[in-house]
């Protein structure tokens, strides 16, 4: 089975420097790599301490120095917030100096609050998305090309960095059968995630991938799917319940950011509830919490509802210690993998 992280590189102690997550991200991605882990994501998000990481492909430049083997991906970033000509250059320069090992994983956004600071219209980001796709494809596929789309015009241009990879892996991530569309249109992969859902949602949501694909006459298998869960081993229910309380802390500064209802309270995001909210037990129970034996079979389980190629997991979430998180994914190699590899098999 193929395993990978995913660092949010949240603050939720407002007090911890910002050169200490990045290091703790840096030191864990260090780890995945002796462990075998093959993919390392790192996500992209702006002016608060949600994510303190404004560009993941500068962390897969920094990270590509301090590993030998693990592929590095972003997830991600976040179309309409750039200027399609630079990203194209930064997108190539990062595989050419990770020696063809960036996983490029790109979305449309979701957050109001970072598009207004940005000056663009989130109500048209599907539509920015799908061309910046286009000019995506041609930049890395010709030595010069031209784009005349309604939100990006570019005359005549030649892109000199190169990716390594040919062609380069892209996901598309964000659960929306559009965008999933869009990835079965370009050729792209699918990175979906069920928050603090259970296997009943994953299947659901896995459903809506086989549909966007289907309707593009597109064959499920080219999704590719890479699911992120949150995941933390350990025979402790007191520690496994503080760990789904920062799931929880984490899904809800997503929802309240989702919706432009979020509440500062000074520079620092507040957790308030989303709407449907489920217990914290309930969140406990559908998350990989627990023992080996316990998260090998939920994973089992999960694995099985959406068919995934890869499997990446968030073991850093909210104020969880760095030890802490190290600890799972050395649990999760060690003692987990192995039981799910047998129950496949």
């Amino acid at each position: 089975m193929d395993f990978g992280i995913f660092n949010l590189m949240g603050a939720r102690d407002p007090d911890k420097p910002a050169a200490q997550v990045f290091g703790e991200v840096a030191e864990q991605t260090k780890l995945a790599d002796e462990l075998g882990y093959t993919i390392a994501w790192f996500a992209e998000h702006h002016f608060s301490n949600y994510c303190l990481c404004a560009s993941p492909l500068m962390m897969v430049a920094h990270c590509a120095s301090v590993t030998r083997t693990i592929r590095l991906g972003t997830a991600v970033v976040v179309l309409p917030l750039y200027n399609p000509a630079r990203l194209a250059a930064e997108i190539a320069t990062a595989d050419a100096l990770s020696n063809g090992r960036l996983m490029l994983g790109i979305g449309a956004g979701y957050q109001p609050y970072e598009f207004e600071r940005f000056g663009v219209d989130i109500a048209e980001n599907l539509e920015m998305t799908s061309e910046f796709c286009d000019i995506l494809d041609l930049a890395f596929s010709r030595d010069f090309f031209r784009y005349d789309g309604k939100h990006y015009r570019m005359p005549d241009t030649h892109i000199p960095a190169r990716p390594v990879q040919n062609p380069l892996p892209i996901y598309v991530a964000g659960h929306s059968p559009a965008m999933f569309r869009t990835a079965a249109k370009h050729g792209y992969r699918v990175l979906t995630s069920g928050r603090v859902g259970g296997v009943k949602l994953l299947a659901e949501q896995y459903g809506d991938i086989v549909a966007a694909y289907a309707a593009e006459n597109v064959p499920v298998s080219r999704a590719h799917v890479t699911l992120n869960r949150f995941a933390h081993i350990t025979s402790s229910r007191e520690e496994g319940m503080r760990f789904a309380e920062n799931a929880r802390y984490q899904t809800r500064l997503a929802s309240s950011l989702r919706r432009r209802q979020e509440v500062m309270r000074g520079t620092v995001l507040v957790d308030v509830p989303f709407p449907d909210e489920p217990p914290l037990e309930t969140i406990y129970d559908n998350l990989l919490i627990g023992d080996p034996d316990s998260v090998a079979e939920k994973l089992v389980a999960e694995i099985g509802a959406t068919r995934p190629e890869h499997v990446c997991f968030s073991f850093k979430v909210g104020d969880t210690p760095h030890k802490t998180a190290m600890r799972s994914m050395e649990l999760m190699i060690g003692e987990v993998k192995p039981r799910v590899e047998k129950a496949l098999s």
